[in-house]
């Protein structure tokens, strides 16, 4: 887990490029736009999902959850509650807002099928919150932890070697 400021934003980075990358793979895949669309709309909608996501979890949603989770737990020694909670609430609060940037994109892209844009944007909501629960618990969460744990053991290394 990150320990300080430039930490904390390397592991959004890192998390919000892994999240990003599968949730818009699996958005193109499950509304059949893989093979519809071009290559150059698929890499301007990872960069602009990336950008979006990060400010929200930089800025609204991370420090949210952060409160939210430390307030309710009192034992702090148990970091898989404490990773569990936080993942939990970081999926909420991110599927929340990034449903809607995903009901802005199909709105623009006359690809809402006629439904009323609350209920598009609860379908949306569900079927993106069924995927990314499971996701940052189980592949990118776990993914990204061990990622980072090995490259800030390699600076640690690195600089003990250099004194």
């Amino acid at each position: 887990m990150p320990a300080t400021k430039k930490e904390n934003f390397y592991f959004g980075l890192m998390m919000c490029l892994g999240m990003v990358i599968m949730m818009t793979s699996y958005n193109l895949f499950t509304n059949g736009l893989i093979g519809n669309i071009s290559f150059m709309a698929i890499l301007l909608q990872l960069v602009l999902g990336f950008v979006i996501a990060f400010l929200l979890e930089s800025f609204v949603v991370g420090p949210i959850a952060k409160k939210i989770v430390f307030s309710l737990l009192r034992n702090k020694s148990s970091k898989i509650l404490m990773i569990v909670m936080m993942a939990f609430c970081m999926v909420i609060g991110m599927v929340t807002f990034m449903s809607m940037y995903g009901l802005a994109s199909s709105y623009y892209a006359n690809r809402l099928g006629g439904e009323s844009l609350l209920g598009s944007y609860f379908s949306i909501f569900i079927k993106n919150f069924v995927f990314a629960l499971p996701l940052q618990l189980l592949i990118v969460g776990p993914t990204v932890r061990f990622l980072f744990g090995r490259l800030k053991a390699k600076r640690v290394n690195e600089s003990l070697s250099a004194v």
